[in-house]
């Protein structure tokens, strides 16, 4: 089936296209832009992520100020949340990889503007720069952790102003708190616990997004185990999961990440499935404009191969791509 365009999309989804490169002639894939839906880009060189097959990102705590300063319409493309939104003390405040600038700590509930410390002050401050999602931190095993009331108020102005919230939640019934405050999804997959089905039916309802980070636990056998066995009946019962890897947490490759995209396999989120968590657009409407995914070589034949092939990809102007299955 490795030639027939309908095989092929059946496969890796509608988007997955046979074609050539027009300037080097290289014959391979195209699929829409990918995204790692997780990155701290003041830890990373951003300048490899093209070359490795990632045309945007979305920055989860960093820098509201400067982050506002990017130029527009580069590659990779960037949708931020800007500061982390946590308790007093808590986390990730004080961490070494954790300058000041990518840290709000809220010490007061309000809803009204321009209360120090407020809730809606710091939600309204990373939307005044550019934010497109807000970040709450619920780290309990780190320190303090938002009150229920609190995380209520950043979910209910966060909602006012057309945010998206996503929630760290890492702790006992951390995840718990988060789903019932409304967050609209979770920057990584649960994993600190098994969530169980109703916890999932009730995500899976509220149309949560659950950003994968599974490899970020590969030396940590029970963390991984918790992560796996939720993202995969989240995915299961029809949530809506995206590719992401906490790029700048350890040692990881500027790119399409072969660890992460392997854990997702392993999840059951294969195939076309995992080429849709690769390239949804999230927390934007639509994707990056001008530029594709291109796989060289021969394209894979079965779900087996889709994992490890993905590894390929790089981005390419889409002018640059020739179809050739029309």
């Amino acid at each position: 089936m490795s030639h027939d365009p309908d095989a092929l999309r059946e496969l890796l989804g509608p988007g997955a296209a046979l074609c050539h490169r027009a300037i080097t002639g290289d014959h391979g894939v195209s699929l829409p832009p990918f995204i790692d839906h997780h990155v701290h880009l003041h830890l990373i060189d951003e300048s490899a992520l093209a070359a490795g097959g990632i045309a945007g990102v979305v920055d989860l705590g960093g820098d509201p100020v400067a982050l506002a300063r990017r130029k527009d319409h580069s590659i990779p493309r960037v949708a931020y949340a800007g500061a982390f939104l946590t308790a007093v003390g808590g986390y990730p405040v004080g961490r070494p990889w954790a300058p000041a600038e990518i840290a709000r700590e809220i010490a007061d509930a309000s809803t009204h503007p321009g209360v120090a410390g407020g809730a809606a002050t710091a939600v309204d401050e990373q939307a005044s720069f550019g934010a497109s999602v807000i970040k709450a931190s619920l780290n309990s095993v780190a320190g303090p952790v938002l009150d229920p009331a609190a995380l209520a108020a950043i979910v209910e102005v966060a909602r006012e102003r057309g945010l998206p919230v996503v929630a760290h939640a890492e702790g006992d019934g951390m995840p718990r708190l988060a789903l019932d405050a409304g967050v609209d999804g979770f920057a990584h997959t649960p994993f600190t616990e098994f969530v169980g089905r109703a916890f999932t039916a009730h995500a899976v309802k509220a149309g949560q997004v659950w950003i994968s980070t599974l490899a970020i636990h590969e030396d940590d056998e029970e963390a991984a185990e918790f992560a796996r066995v939720n993202l995969a009946g989240f995915a299961a019962a029809g949530g809506r999961v995206l590719y992401g890897t906490d790029l700048g947490n350890g040692e990881q490759p500027v790119g399409v990440n072969p660890a992460e995209v392997a854990a997702l396999d392993r999840a059951g989120i294969r195939g076309a499935a995992l080429v849709a968590a690769l390239a949804d657009p999230w927390p934007l409407a639509d994707p990056p404009s001008g530029v594709a995914t291109f796989i060289p070589g021969s394209p894979p034949t079965g779900l087996d191969e889709v994992a490890e092939w993905l590894r390929g990809a790089t981005v390419v102007p889409s002018e640059e791509l020739i179809h050739d299955d029309h």
